[in-house]
């Protein structure tokens, strides 16, 4: 595992971690930012270790479900996580939270690695990273992400019943669009608007239950 390669102390972290960049938060003034965004400032800032495998436990499963609905195997996302992870250690100078959720900065380094992988196999690109990332709202960040699971769940039962089926066998279900259309029998494009306006719906939601 990565965080052993970088004699990472896992035991009691998580609780060092909250209460120490809790205090430093205060100090940089940026109060509002998430828990995981100022995980990734300690890492930025500090090479802070215990940062980075509390970073790693929040999103690497997270990750692996990602990057299994994009058509990988197991083992092969397992990697893919690993090297992704990497990646953010060694590049995290280039993080900045004014420009981008920290959730989105690390699931756009994903996306490319991925993408990097099926070019390099000369493998068909899956659908699901042939989507413009700017054309909908960003799933990684509505789903489990930077959201509580209480907000998550109270947000999905505002949606239409075709909605929340789909976002749920997507997202939650770990299910590939291919996979969900040879479930129900629907057209990949039906999948995919309903996903789009379910997601347009939840980002709404959510934004008023933060509030």
């Amino acid at each position: 595992m990565l965080t052993q390669t970088l004699d990472i102390p896992r035991s009691s972290r998580h609780a060092s971690v909250v209460r120490r960049h809790e205090r430093t938060s205060v100090s940089q003034s940026k109060t509002d930012y998430s828990q995981q965004t100022r995980w990734m400032i300690a890492i930025r800032d500090n090479r802070d270790r215990n940062a980075f495998a509390a970073l790693f436990d929040h999103f690497a499963p997270r990750l692996k479900g990602f990057i299994i609905r994009s058509g990988a195997s197991a083992h092969q996302a397992e990697e893919i996580v690993q090297d992704v992870m990497l990646t953010i250690w060694r590049k995290a100078a280039m993080f900045d939270p004014h420009r981008a959720q920290v959730s989105a900065w690390i699931y756009q380094i994903a996306r490319n690695r991925q993408i990097d992988i099926a070019r390099k196999e000369n493998r068909p690109m899956p659908e699901e990273l042939k989507e413009d990332p700017g054309s909908e709202p960003d799933a990684s960040q509505i789903l489990g992400i930077e959201q509580e699971a209480g907000h998550l769940k109270q947000a999905l039962t505002t949606l239409k019943p075709e909605q929340r089926e789909m976002i749920e066998k997507a997202y939650l279900g770990e299910l590939t669009h291919q996979e969900i259309s040879a479930q129900t029998g629907l057209p990949l494009g039906t999948i995919k608007s309903r996903i789009r306006l379910g997601l347009e719906r939840l980002r709404h939601e959510l934004k008023d239950l933060k509030q």
